[in-house]
């Protein structure tokens, strides 16, 4: 543990920021195996797939994934869509 007082708060700061990415990145991953159900099953698919987007887009413009990462999962999940379709 550090004994300087900035020290100590960069060590606050930084175990509140990684549990706040831990339970976005599970929500993000909640999001697509959601989406991927509704998309094998037919139901509510265009809705599903609309909102795991702008998690997608949200999660990378917050660089909680890299940019390249979230074009290449909006891409297999509207390529699984319209598969199904």
């Amino acid at each position: 543990m550090p004994n300087i007082k900035s020290a100590i708060k960069r060590v606050k700061v930084s175990k509140a920021k990684t549990l706040k990415n831990v339970m976005r990145k599970s929500a993000l991953k909640s999001s697509i195996k959601k989406c991927k159900a509704s998309i094998s099953t037919g139901d509510g698919a265009q809705t599903a797939l609309r909102d795991t987007f702008n998690l997608i887009d949200k999660a990378a413009s917050k660089k909680l994934i890299h940019r390249n990462t979230a074009a290449r999962r909006k891409s297999r999940l509207a390529r699984s869509y319209n598969k199904s379709v």
